[in-house]
């Protein structure tokens, strides 16, 4: 007695719901594209962090010659005691030009810290760490430059030799000196701050899965091209 001859059953198609089916190619896609997208790679991206500290290191003499230019110039008189010694002193004792020039100097530091961190951005809008390393330190050596810039355009710091070389009572200005050193920072700050608002409003995004599309698969689950 023989058994009855039955035919194999169809190979089983996979669900698309199976629970261990492997994941579909379409969340996969957007993270592969994401890691082709990384960036330039770390050594271009150092190259362009030394050519953005050096350019703003070097336009730092020209904030140096706006505050020459736009500070106030602090008055001071030259007079001869009563023992023959020249004394120099304020002529305006009330008068806050000394404040005024560390004030001219820390907006002028502002706004360029507003226009190099916005170049910097248009230039490389995907920024990067050490795109905002090369702003701070530029911004302090640019602070550094302009200060020192400022001072030799300014009068001469020897303020006795300046006062006889005017004249007995005759007002003549004080160096230009930046009393208050936190100034420096001024530059560094603004532009770490703008640029990181604009790396955060205009910056490139990472492209984010489309859920809900169906992508076509043949007869074994996987995805037809």
């Amino acid at each position: 007695m023989t058994a009855p001859l039955t035919p194999p059953p169809p190979p089983h198609e996979p669900s698309s719901h199976h629970p261990w089916q492997a994941p579909d190619a379409r969340y996969a896609a957007p993270a592969e594209a994401r890691y082709g997208q990384d960036g330039p790679g770390m050594k271009t991206e150092l190259l362009e962090a030394v050519v953005v500290t050096v350019a703003v290191a070097v336009v730092g003499a020209l904030l140096g010659v706006l505050w020459w230019w736009l500070a106030p110039h602090v008055p001071l008189v030259g007079d001869v005691d009563e023992q023959g010694s020249w004394v120099v002193y304020l002529k305006d004792t009330e008068g806050e030009q000394a404040v005024g020039v560390d004030g001219t100097f820390t907006l002028l530091a502002l706004a360029f810290g507003f226009v190099s961190a916005l170049v910097a951005f248009l230039w490389r809008r995907r920024g990067g760490v050490p795109l905002v390393v090369g702003l701070a330190v530029g911004g302090v050596l640019g602070s550094l430059l302009a200060w020192r810039v400022g001072t030799w355009l300014g009068p001469t710091s020897d303020v006795l030799a300046h006062a006889k070389a005017v004249g007995k009572g005759v007002t003549f200005s004080a160096p230009l000196k930046l009393g208050a050193k936190g100034a420096l920072l001024a530059w560094s700050l603004a532009a770490l701050v703008v640029h990181l608002g604009l790396t955060a409003l205009f910056g490139p995004r990472d492209p984010e899965p489309i859920y809900g599309q169906t992508v076509p698969k043949d007869g074994y689950g996987a995805p037809t091209q």
